[in-house]
């Protein structure tokens, strides 16, 4: 049962003493409810059967000064529901971006850098990932260039991440995770949580205890390469620009298919990587495998950068292989 469902508008961008008025109405579209018991700005508690799913109408209308129209960055939607049943009852958090069509302009500029970090409007769910490559790549590129993407921002799109305040943390996950770096993702209970639920506690369990005996030994990283692959790509809070900087996102899925269907419909070639300002490149996909050095020394740099620079996509012209 669904007792609850409540949104917080955030605009991303603007100070809140640039917000006249924000206002938000939600209207269930229940598809077995008479249309009179669709009350807008009331949630009536509602039964949602097995297997079944049900929809709603949210619309949220803001009046902001004239001088911050140009800085809003997105609509964030923070979602809090109900969920009553035979378990007792307990709260869930979903969110989603709705992006700014004001905030970049896409399209299709032309650079004669070899190496251009890109600036995009921030990604969410809603976004196509193959449209948003299509959308900001040059104008003048050739079919040998190669258009990469950050694994966080491709897991985004796909809707790969999760409110921190939904993860359970048990004993397991608590204990675990005190013998990984601070700096790590899966230092912390609810990280280490969401690689315990997706590889499974016996997995992570025999990782962990292997990896710790093999450490004592000088032999580093077993864990990770034990543990599956989600164990090096899941980025814990702070780990993603905001406003996702409070969810924990996974790695991307199905790369490979990604990489291939982008570079045949934009007939450029397509890779997805994992970069940081330690000069690691780790290159999940890439839809030509002869390119895997060209794309690790032009991105050993980090031109995308790690902070708040909102350049998820870096487009490597192919004068960069001569």
């Amino acid at each position: 049962m669904i007792p609850s469902f409540n949104v917080k508008p955030q605009i991303i961008g603007i100070d809140k003493n640039e917000i006249i008025r924000i206002q938000t109405q939600i209207k269930p579209l229940h598809p077995d409810a008479e249309e009179d018991e669709q009350n807008i700005d009331y949630w009536t508690a509602y039964i949602l059967k097995g297997r079944k799913s049900t929809f709603v109408e949210i619309t949220i209308e803001y009046e902001i000064k004239s001088t911050a129209i140009h800085k809003i960055k997105c609509l964030w939607l923070d979602i809090e529901w109900g969920n009553y049943g035979p378990f007792g009852s307990f709260k869930r958090f979903d969110s989603f971006v709705l992006p700014n069509s004001l905030d970049i302009s896409k399209g299709n500029s032309s650079s004669t850098n070899l190496v251009d970090p890109i600036k995009t409007h921030i990604l969410g769910s809603l976004d196509d990932p193959i449209g948003v490559l299509k959308s900001y790549m040059p104008l003048d590129y050739m079919p040998t260039d190669i258009l990469t993407i950050g694994e966080s921002p491709l897991a985004v799109m796909q809707g790969r991440y999760i409110d921190y305040r939904n993860v359970k943390s048990n004993l397991i996950s608590k204990l675990i995770c005190k013998g990984f770096h601070p700096t790590s993702s899966l230092a912390t209970a609810s990280g280490m949580q969401t690689l315990i639920n997706i590889s499974g506690p016996t997995r992570v369990i025999i990782s962990w205890l292997i990896g710790g005996i093999l450490k004592l030994f000088g032999v580093k990283g077993v864990f990770y390469r034990l543990a599956g692959e989600q164990a090096r790509l899941i980025d814990d809070i702070t780990g993603t620009t905001p406003p996702y900087d409070k969810s924990i996102v996974l790695g991307p899925k199905n790369t490979k298919n990604f990489c291939i269907k982008a570079a045949k419909r934009l007939n450029v070639n397509v890779a997805v990587v994992d970069v940081n300002d330690l000069g690691r490149v780790k290159i999940l996909s890439t839809s030509n495998v002869n390119n895997a050095e060209i794309i690790k020394r032009a991105l050993t740099s980090n031109p995308a950068g790690n902070a708040n620079q909102q350049t998820p996509l870096v487009f490597i012209r192919s004068d960069e292989a001569r």
